[in-house]
């Protein structure tokens, strides 16, 4: 080494181009001599020379035998001048997992994606270890790193093998390594608490490293926290992570000498789904045990995790209830087990359960797989309606605890309060785009709705054409009936389905009434709907918001600065104070803008489509009796049209004998009578054909009736035309 650069054979680099520092090497930004291309160098300090010569090569030869995209690779192991050790190795453009996490944007964790592509890496990568029958002993977020393609998308890999070496799932091992946040309780008591106990370690080891390291991402937060913090309160870390009850998968104390506080979920302000966390919970619970009996072992993690990974994501968005929802299922399963799934999470029975997407109706066959489903996103999901009222009251979040602003002086305490500030913002902008979102998602929605019954009022309205039609073919062949009836002394028919076709005849313009109040009411919702959509796209309080997240940041950048600085200038000094003046201002504005604009618009919305819903319910309640009411009367009706058709032919029948029956002697006046009756038949038959033709303006007219009743699908239809 040289100055401010240093280099091997094949390999350059800058001293002050440093990755990452460890007990005993530091990782440098390298630059092959003839391509330039990056790479990390892993050079190791004279700690490092002092192990055993056998502990320094472990990690030379474990690379070598590891080969795998989730694990970084080694492409050569070269000298410096001076005969030390140098790992050459892939460059991971996007630092590490921990340094993701330390971002402001990620305070409360990684968004559902990016953890699941965390998941998915580590998990492969994990398992290309135990393959290997490889043990790694020190996996922690600073030790996965990330590479972002050119798409854009992350892959994160393992490294750091320094501590890792063989071990198969039956044996165990006594030598102390890894970061003490993440290391499994046996191994703290004995590596931080300086306790000499003589119990060896398994692979499950591992796993606990795992499950601290996926809390962290999941949450931004570690799951086990004592009063102070885990390296200013040693002990009391240790008590909570070795009397954890089963099944919990945090806990943490607030006070002093305190009680710790359980938790057996993942907080409410993670960005991860209901669906996901139903997921994770249950490998979390069993991966973070101190007991090794009780542990979880790698073949059920393997299996647990992969079971996640392999589920598809359905996003759905129930409109009454104003909530989203991601449905993890497997591909393979039918839409019968994915209707349950739904019933579970958002507590609305199958029976009850009605999809649309994109506006339309999404009819589905229980026996359909899954993997038909259309494709949806949080942006574009499947829209859930169900036929029972629900409650929309509740916000889709909670607001973020802000800490108290530092009243005295202190460029230290400043730049932490200002770093949590940024976090707790960023929080505030999801929360308002997700307002904004669900906004979008409830007027979309209701939209559909109103369309929907729209097309039901026109298929009501069609309905009353045919019954018509089919009632006035019943008057008219009953008349004709009643007319040639009188010619028969035989057949004198009963005035009561007469009476009954007449009572149906009254009553279709109060149906059709009925119908005409149900379309002017949808046109007033619609009218309502389309001026609160235009006001929502009109609204700027994802912007508002998101400015004030670059002023806070900026303070937070010129805080950051003054720490670094130290003692600062008197101008310098009344500056930074200023700037606090503006801190506590932008804070306030936040809150204002969050709470006053975007909560109480979204209420304001939730309170209209509360009423939306109670009138569109009714709505279709009616129209699905109406539509079983019709269905029936046109059967009845047409039953009743061919028992008159019958009967009338049976008189025809009895007419003609009769005439064929007169004997040759017939008086000249009874024969009068006869040719007299058949032309007035005749009269009456073409009157039939023109009256048929005169039914469509008939129907016309229904829809020029004045509604001077409700739709009343509650009215008996004669049962016996």
């Amino acid at each position: 080494m040289s100055g401010m650069t240093a280099s091997t054979t094949n390999y350059l680099w800058s001293l002050q181009d440093v990755l990452g520092q460890g007990a005993t090497a530091s990782v440098y930004k390298a630059r092959n001599k003839r391509s330039g291309e990056l790479v990390a160098v892993k050079v190791f300090n004279m700690v490092s020379y002092n192990r055993p010569h056998e502990v320094q090569m472990r990690e030379f030869e474990m690379l070598r035998k590891l080969n795998h995209s989730n694990i970084v690779r080694l492409f050569a192991v070269e000298e410096l001048p001076s005969k030390h050790k140098v790992l050459v190795m892939e460059y991971c453009s996007g630092g590490s997992l921990l340094s993701l996490l330390e971002e402001s944007e990620n305070a409360f964790g990684l968004p559902e994606t990016e953890f699941l592509t965390v998941l998915q890496c580590v998990v492969q990568g994990m398992n290309h270890l135990r393959e290997k029958a490889v043990v790694h002993r020190d996996i922690k977020p600073g030790n996965i790193m990330r590479q972002v393609g050119e798409d854009g998308k992350s892959v994160y890999k393992l490294t750091d093998f320094g501590a890792a070496r063989d071990l198969e799932d039956d044996e165990t091992f006594m030598s102390i390594y890894g970061t003490e946040e993440y290391l499994h309780p046996d191994m703290y008591e004995r590596a931080v608490l300086r306790k000499p106990q003589q119990k060896s370690y398994g692979v499950s080891v591992d796993l606990w490293s795992i499950g601290v390291t996926f809390y962290h991402a999941a949450t931004g937060s570690l799951p086990f926290t004592p009063f102070g913090g885990p390296r200013r309160n040693k002990q009391t870390m240790f008590k909570i992570t070795t009397e954890k009850p089963m099944g919990a998968i945090a806990g943490i104390q607030r006070l002093k000498d305190g009680p710790i506080e359980w938790s057996y979920h993942l907080p409410h302000n993670c960005q991860l789904s209901q669906g996901l966390t139903a997921q994770l919970v249950p490998v979390l619970a069993g991966i973070l045990e101190a007991d090794q009996e009780r542990c979880w072992g790698f073949d059920q993690f393997f299996k647990a995790t992969s079971d996640t990974l392999l589920r598809q994501p359905v996003h759905l968005f129930s409109l009454q209830q104003a909530m989203a929802h991601c449905i993890y299922i497997q591909h393979y399963n039918t839409v019968s087990v994915f209707f349950e799934e739904v019933a579970s999470q958002t507590g609305i029975g199958v029976q009850m359960q009605h999809l649309l997407y994109l506006g339309h109706e999404l009819p589905l066959e229980g026996s359909m797989k899954v993997v038909n489903l259309p494709r949806t996103s949080p942006a574009r999901p499947l829209i859930l309606l169900s036929y029972e009222p629900e409650v929309n009251s509740s916000l889709p979040f909670r607001e973020p605890e802000t800490p108290i602003i530092p009243s005295r002086f202190d460029v230290v305490a400043d730049y932490n309060f200002s770093k949590v500030i940024v976090g707790v913002v960023h929080q505030y902008v999801r929360m308002v785009q997700l307002l904004h979102t669900h906004q979008e998602l409830l007027l979309q929605g209701y939209y559909s709705y109103m369309m929907r019954l729209r097309r039901e009022c026109d298929e009501a309205m069609h309905s009353i054409a045919m019954i018509t039609v089919r009632l006035q073919s019943c008057l008219n062949v009953e008349h004709r009936t009643h007319t040639l009836d009188q010619y028969d002394s035989e057949n004198q028919g009963s005035a009561d389905g007469r009476q009954k076709l007449h009572l149906v005849r009254e009553h279709l313009p109060i149906y059709a009434s009925g119908i005409q109040e149900f379309q002017n009411r949808l046109d007033h919702l619609h009218i309502e709907q389309a001026k609160l959509a235009e006001t929502l796209a009109n609204d700027k309080s994802c912007q508002k918001m998101e400015m004030l997240l670059q002023k806070i940041t900026a303070i937070h950048q010129h805080y950051r600065k003054d720490r670094l600085t130290g003692n600062l200038l008197y101008n310098d000094e009344q500056i930074h104070k200023f700037e606090k003046i503006h801190l506590f201002a932008h804070i306030k504005r936040v809150k204002s803008l969050h709470r006053e604009d975007c909560v109480q618009r979204y209420k304001e919305l939730l309170a209209s489509t509360r009423t939306w819903s109670s009138v569109l319910l009714e709505m279709q309640t009616r129209l699905q009796g109406f539509n079983s009411f019709s269905t029936g009367l046109l059967a009845d009706l047409e039953m009743s049209e061919q028992h008159q058709n019958k009967a009338l032919d049976r008189i025809i029948s009895t007419l003609q004998s009769k005439q064929t029956g007169q004997q040759p002697g017939t008086e000249p006046k009874d024969k009068d009578q006869m040719v007299s009756r058949m032309h007035h038949l005749k009269e009456e038959m073409d009157i039939l054909v023109r009256e048929l033709h005169r039914n469509n303006s008939i129907i016309e007219s229904l829809g020029a009736v004045n509604p001077t009743a409700a739709l009343e699908p509650s009215l008996a239809r004669p049962s016996t035309l």
